[in-house]
């Protein structure tokens, strides 16, 4: 489960890491959900290299009730998981990867998950090349660590200490994120596997993050540069297609009741992805 350690949130670890083994077509399910930010990568992942064939999708319902998240046709994933470990405790969390052949959940360890995808299964473009996966592993460890886990540290701290430090890292973060971007296209010469993390994240901030977890400092639209790297990553089918905003405002404002304990979704904000 999720710690609160002096008034610091953390993320509980990833309980299934199996790496996923060669593709093969109706083998393998991802249980995802569209308001999930890390759920969300493996989405794009897929839709960018084509892999729609080889790893089949069912999309969780956004609101997660105290039974966790409920799953296409009835049901919920927790029986996924228990199936898997009967002795499983903790949240169940998406994305992961079912084994329809085995019975058995492979993985959700969510960092790994595109990596294997880009890696195991491949298609084109290439999101990991080998020559760049030293800065590639270095920036995706300063967005998990300043941006991706921090506005979840920020949202769930429990003291002002926890928060302040939190929040301090998010835009430093994104003031990183500004200076790398101005006069760039994306974070490397090509669109690459940083770009997926630092997309989901930054498609919640002005939504949920400034708002719901207090990461409002400056509005992700206070950034000319990220904000218009964001939008050019929307305007990418595999981004917008799989971005709903609807899912997200309603998953976060209705289901994080420790934050929102009357579920009053608010109206806004009024946002143009467009170039």
């Amino acid at each position: 489960m999720d710690a609160v350690r002096d008034g610091r949130w953390v993320r509980q670890a990833n309980h299934f890491t199996d790496r996923l083994g060669p593709p093969e077509p109706g083998r393998y399910r991802l249980y995802a959900s569209y308001a999930c930010p890390w759920a969300q990568r493996v989405l794009i992942v897929r839709e960018l290299l084509g892999l729609q064939d080889l790893l089949d999708v069912a999309i969780v319902d956004p609101i997660r009730d105290e039974r966790g998240w409920r799953v296409p046709g009835g049901g919920f994933l927790s029986e996924l998981y228990l199936a898997t470990d009967p002795g499983f405790e903790g949240r169940h969390t998406v994305p992961c990867v079912w084994d329809v052949k085995e019975r058995r959940i492979v993985t959700n360890d969510f960092p790994q998950i595109t990596l294997d995808l880009e890696t195991r299964w491949g298609g084109t473009p290439d999101l990991y090349p080998k020559e760049l996966r030293d800065g590639i592993d270095a920036v995706n460890d300063r967005l998990y660590h300043g941006l991706n886990n921090a506005v979840y540290e920020a949202g769930f701290a429990r003291s002002q200490e926890a928060y302040e430090d939190a929040v301090g890292r998010v835009f430093a973060t994104l003031d990183f994120l500004e200076e790398r971007l101005t006069g760039s296209e994306f974070l490397f010469d090509r669109l690459t596997e940083s770009d997926v993390r630092a997309y989901t994240t930054l498609a919640r901030f002005d939504t949920v993050y400034y708002a719901h977890f207090k990461c409002s400092v400056r509005r992700l639209t206070d950034y000319p540069a990220v904000w218009a790297y964001a939008r050019r990553l929307y305007a990418i089918p595999a981004f917008r297609e799989t971005t709903d905003f609807d899912h997200i405002k309603r998953h976060y404002y209705m289901t994080q009741t420790t934050i929102n304990p009357n579920r009053l979704v608010p109206l806004g904000p009024e946002l143009d992805w467009s170039l």
